[in-house]
């Protein structure tokens, strides 16, 4: 599987170009649709997923599903994920993870040493520890792609999430 990561937005909010098998998917289109649609090209897209619903992850959504005529967070075919639900940034928060890649794509909910905020309409810091409680479980060496900022992974975030439980 090959991530491309195309930063978009004046939040510079990760845009996952993921392709394998000659199928490609797009994560948290937030913004500036033309420059996602550069990076596809030549790409067979087919599908779309989107980690919650503020607008910095969801900007470029309607214009590249129309343009792909595909509908977001329906199952894609030829690509094996989990959709986890992972509350707490936002009520309808959602992580998905590639087992046999062994890759998380977290949105905002875990990034770089801290989590996603909670202070915003819509979050809860309980429901925030309750997906960190269901994310300790995970191999220790599953990679975290976020909705912000660098890569990392869960043996290196462990301590910190532990902090916020």
């Amino acid at each position: 599987m090959k991530i491309e990561t195309c930063k978009v937005g004046y939040l510079k909010t990760n845009c996952y170009i993921v392709t394998k098998n000659n199928q490609t998917i797009i994560i948290d289109p937030g913004a500036e649709p033309d420059k996602i649609i550069k990076h596809c090209e030549g790409k067979n897209v087919v599908g779309i997923l989107v980690t919650h619903h503020h607008f910095d992850h969801i900007g470029a959504l309607p214009e590249l599903e129309s343009r792909y005529q595909v509908k977001h967070n329906t199952p894609i075919k030829g690509f094996s994920y989990k959709t986890i639900q992972t509350p707490g940034h936002l009520d309808d928060s959602l992580s998905f993870y590639f087992p046999e890649e062994n890759i998380l794509f977290s949105g905002d909910f875990i990034f770089y040493h801290t989590i996603g905020r909670c202070d915003l309409p819509g979050s809860d810091y309980k429901k925030m520890q309750e997906s960190i409680q269901k994310m300790i479980h995970y191999p220790k060496d599953m990679k975290i792609y976020p909705g912000h900022g660098k890569e990392t992974n869960l043996k290196e975030e462990l301590p910190y999430l532990k902090e916020y439980i």
